[in-house]
C-alpha cells in the first residue's frame, strides 16, 4: 500500500495544490482544514507522514505538533511544517516542538515531494543500533536516549540523529550536504541552513559538551572529543 500523507492547511488552494502533487507522486493523501480535525484524524488513524501548516485559526500548527508528540502512537510521526513565515525564531520553535523539516511558502512542488519522500525514508545502515560511549557522551539508539556526563539530553528526533551520526564518524569532516542526505534522508536541494540551526540547538543542549562538535568553516562539522567548538 502506498504511504498515506495527512495534509493540514486552512487554505483550500494550498491543500489542493499539495494533495495534487503528492498524489501525482504516488502517495495516498488525506486532508484536514484545521488543527482540531488534523489531531482527530492523526490519532484515529496515524498517517505515514504529516504536512502541517503553521498558521491556522483556533489551533495552530505548533499546538497540533506538541499534542502529537505527547501521544505514543504519533510521537515519532514524520512532520514537515509548511508556512509563510520565514523568521529564524519560527523555525527554531518548529524544531523545538519536534518538527522534522520546514518548507516556506511559496514552494516548488518538486521540492515538496522530495522533502516528503525524505521523511518517509528510514535508512538504518549496519551497526546503526550500536550504542556509543565517548568523552562523557553516551548515545543509545535503541532507547533513543543520549546523555552527557550522566545528564539526560532532551533531544528532538533530528537532533538525536545528527548527534549519533556525527559521533559515529569521529574526527571526520561531515559536510552539510552529507548530513542532509544521511540524517534527513534527501539529496541536497540547495538549502543547508537547517543543518546549522540543528547544530546550534544541539550544542545548546549539550552545554559543556558543545565542544564535541567542531565547526569546519565553509564545509561542515566534525565530531572531535576534546576539541573546540570553532
Amino acid at each position: 500500500m502506498n504511504p498515506t500523507i495527512l495534509v493540514v492547511d486552512d487554505e483550500q488552494d494550498i491543500r489542493e495544490l499539495v494533495q495534487y502533487n503528492l498524489e501525482k507522486a504516488g502517495y495516498r493523501v488525506v486532508t484536514a482544514r484545521d488543527g482540531a480535525e488534523a489531531l482527530k484524524r492523526a490519532l484515529a488513524s496515524p498517517p505515514d507522514a504529516l504536512v502541517l501548516d503553521l498558521l491556522m485559526p483556533a489551533m495552530d500548527g505548533l499546538s497540533v505538533l506538541r499534542s502529537l508528540r505527547g501521544e505514543p502512537i504519533t510521537a515519532d510521526l514524520p512532520v514537515l511544517l509548511l508556512t509563510a513565515r520565514t523568521s529564524e525564531m519560527d523555525k527554531l520553535l518548529g524544531f523545538e516542538y519536534g518538527a522534522d523539516d520546514y518548507l516556506t511558502k511559496p514552494f516548488l512542488p518538486r521540492e515538496l515531494v522530495a522533502r516528503v519522500g525524505a521523511l518517509l525514508r528510514r535508512r538504518r545502515p549496519a551497526g546503526e543500533d550500536l550504542p556509543i560511549r565517548t568523552a562523557g557522551l553516551h548515545v543509545d539508539p535503541t532507547r533513543h536516549e543520549a546523555r552527557y556526563q550522566g545528564r539526560l539530553l532532551e533531544l528532538t528526533r533530528r537532533e538525536f540523529g545528527l548527534l549519533y551520526y556525527l559521533a559515529r564518524h569521529p574526527g571526520r569532516l561531515c559536510r552539510r550536504e552529507e548530513l542532509l542526505d544521511k540524517v534527513w534522508g534527501y539529496d541536497y536541494l540547495g538549502e543547508t541552513r537547517t543543518v546549522d540551526v540543528h547544530v546550534r540547538r544541539l550544542r545548546a543542549k549539550l552545554g559543556e559538551g558543545r565542544q564535541l562538535i567542531e565547526t569546519v568553516i565553509g564545509s561542515g562539522y566534525r565530531f572531535k572529543p576534546g576539541g573546540s567548538e570553532d
